[in-house]
């Protein structure tokens, strides 16, 4: 199977982040530099290019927000949970994951993924049913983000869950009624961040799964916040504390 990508920073982490490229189409006419630069990479890569109108092109991708580049590679391939933890090793690092749990919107499930890799975030585990996969889309919204990420697609997160607590995990869960605010509580290591879906929060079986639930204080009118930004703001704040111990 294969996946279309389209737009400057997608294609450019593609080709940089080792994904084949089958090929790579290129507006016809005048190239801006960043287009410049995705061609030389390809180029540099011996990787096949053909050269398309902006109609044809609009018409391959589905719109016209391809910003000139499209990529034909090789479907994402999902990772293991032992993948995740060899990269850990290879950092010397404690390992650190996030589990989403039936994240559905692709916008912010590659939001996520992008705070997840501009973290060092090690890998993420999500749902193989009722929950958003790694599409093109995803790829967009992180901007390419997903090509540098270890994404585990579970049959069970419960089992999940189970395995990591048996090697030693904390899992650690976003939840409104949370008996913490979330800046207010050591998180302990290793540890894996659960963020439940956009306005209905983690399973009870996942909820009742987890080690500790932290709250984000919230004092406006609004009673939730979107999950990607619930996400950003917990995934830092486990990383200060890493930092703060040296870890």
């Amino acid at each position: 199977m294969q996946d279309k990508i389209t737009g400057i920073n997608a294609v450019t982490e593609a080709l940089q982040g080792g994904r084949k490229v089958e090929m790579l189409y290129i507006v016809e006419g005048p190239e801006s530099k960043r287009i410049t630069a995705v061609k030389e990479e390809a180029i540099r890569q011996k990787l096949p290019i053909k050269f398309l109108k902006r109609e044809r092109m609009d018409g391959m991708a589905g719109n016209d927000r391809h910003q000139g580049v499209i990529a034909l590679v090789e479907a994402y391939a999902y990772a293991e949970l032992e993948d995740i933890m060899a990269l850990a090793a290879r950092r010397n690092e404690t390992p650190f994951l996030v589990i989403l749990d039936g994240i559905e919107d692709p916008h912010n499930l590659g939001a996520i993924i992008r705070t997840a890799e501009c973290a060092g975030v090690h890998g993420i585990i999500i749902p193989k049913h009722h929950a958003a996969e790694i599409t093109p889309a995803v790829g967009r919204a992180s901007a390419g983000a997903v090509e540098h990420m270890l994404v585990v697609k579970t049959t069970n997160l419960v089992n999940a869950i189970k395995e990591l607590k048996e090697q030693g995990f904390w899992i650690i869960g976003a939840d409104v009624n949370g008996q913490r605010d979330y800046y207010s509580v050591s998180i302990p290591t290793p540890a894996a961040l659960v963020i439940g879906s956009e306005g209905k929060g983690m399973h009870r079986l996942v909820k009742e799964h987890c080690d500790l639930l932290l709250r984000i204080p919230l004092n406006g009118k609004v009673n939730s916040l979107n999950a990607s930004v619930a996400g950003a703001l917990l995934i830092y704040e486990v990383i200060r504390q890493r930092s703060m111990e040296g870890k």
